[in-house]
């Protein structure tokens, strides 16, 4: 029987996006060269406005005069999609993982993120979906989930963004992917969400859908220093 390939994940906190994207561009080598395992970070930043892309000047509905004194930062992106926000109580997933050889496939991996997303919000009750035509998580009350990536020589970085607690009034400071209503899951359930047993939920799925083997907590800092 083929042995699970294996997950090292890193619970980075709150990190500004500028250090969490320096973080991301060093794994990515890190696991391009077989250096270390496959890795998903997973963060929360301050709040701040990416723009992928496909977006365009018309994404961005706030000058930067209204960005800076509601404490935005603006960036430009080399993943995929528009524009999105990132920010407190919001949970961000940089999966750095090789696709090859066997997941060769960019249309199949977004698909599998948002089944991760899909089969984590199941576990608190929350019926989310996808959307013919659309990339990202669903609910009849809104977009809950935004998912851009990056591909190259096989390695992802960026990833997804699940409004867990997020403040959905900063995303009227752009036009969400498509214009779509977004919500969290503070918003559907009607309380606030633990971050950290949201997070536990993503890695056990994300581990169960790409078919991968978690790596305990130090075991990896251990055969590093072997």
């Amino acid at each position: 029987m083929q042995r699970h390939r294996r997950l090292r994940v890193e619970r980075l906190g709150r990190v500004d996006y500028a250090t969490a994207l320096r973080h991301q561009k060093e794994t990515e080598r890190k696991v391009l060269l077989g250096e270390q395992p496959d890795t998903l970070l997973l963060v929360e930043h301050p709040h701040v406005i990416t723009l992928g892309r496909r977006a365009t000047p018309a994404a961005l509905l706030a000058s930067t005069q209204e960005l800076r004194a509601r404490g935005v930062e603006l960036f430009e992106t080399d993943r995929g999609g528009k524009a999105t926000y990132h920010g407190l109580g919001q949970l961000v997933g940089y999966p750095i993982i090789n696709l090859s050889p066997d997941r060769k496939d960019v249309h199949r991996y977004v698909r599998d993120l948002e089944e991760v997303l899909i089969r984590a919000l199941a576990d608190f009750g929350i019926g989310a979906f996808r959307l013919q035509g659309l990339t990202g998580v669903h609910t009849p009350r809104g977009k809950i989930a935004a998912i851009g990536v990056h591909i190259a020589r096989w390695v992802t970085t960026h990833g997804f963004a699940l409004n867990v607690n997020t403040d959905l009034s900063f995303f009227d400071l752009i036009v969400a992917c498509e214009g779509e209503p977004v919500t969290s899951m503070r918003e559907v359930l009607g309380w606030e969400q633990c971050m950290r047993e949201v997070e536990d939920r993503v890695i056990q799925r994300f581990a169960e859908v790409f078919e991968m083997e978690l790596i305990a907590p130090g075991q990896f800092a251990a055969a590093e220093a072997r």
